[in-house]
């Protein structure tokens, strides 16, 4: 069953994402009929991580500065240690972020995702959870975190860690069906 049939889902990534949180929810989605468009800063292809050492290199879609939110219905936000650090202080990707979110569009974030979102200045007050080493920076943003494999809260999906991706995935598929 194609739940997702013709929706297009953006993936918002630098260098340094954790490779297994792209690549689940990417097939994840992929296999519930959406297409899945892979944006970043990065010229040509972004760079992945698994933990500490660096994995596979991803070819770019569309360049973070052409992308535009009304080309898509929803917007992933994988983790890693790098990745969201280098997102959380580039002005185009907050502009994207918010974006999504003004127009009541679902952001689904995993394990350091979250913390463009803090930046995006979008927690306070949300049910979220995170990977533990943000745990502080989100309740400190105002967010009211949780430790729990998944937690929904307005069309914000957040999860923890790799651990969870079955759960994240099957969330991120049903709130994305409903835009």
């Amino acid at each position: 069953m194609e739940k997702l049939k013709d929706k297009k889902i953006a993936i918002l990534v630098a260098d340094g994402f954790e490779e297994i949180e792209l690549s689940s929810p990417k097939e994840a989605l992929e296999n519930a009929g959406a297409k899945t468009y892979i944006i970043s800063p990065s010229k040509d292809k972004v760079r992945a991580k698994q933990g500490d050492e660096w994995s596979g290199d991803y070819p770019i879609d569309v360049n973070l500065q052409e992308a535009e939110e009304n080309k898509y219905d929803a917007l992933l936000l994988p983790g890693g240690v790098i990745n969201p650090d280098k997102l959380r202080t580039n002005k185009s990707a907050i502009a994207l972020v918010n974006a999504f979110w003004e127009r009541d569009k679902p952001i689904a974030a995993i394990c350091h995702g979250p913390q463009l979102l803090i930046n995006a200045d979008l927690v306070r007050g949300k049910k979220m959870t995170s990977v533990e080493a943000i745990k502080m920076d989100l309740i400190n943003a105002g967010a009211d975190w949780e430790d729990s494999a998944v937690v929904v809260d307005e069309g914000l999906i957040t999860s923890r860690t790799p651990d969870d991706l079955p759960e994240f995935n099957k969330a991120m598929i049903k709130a994305f069906g409903k835009v």
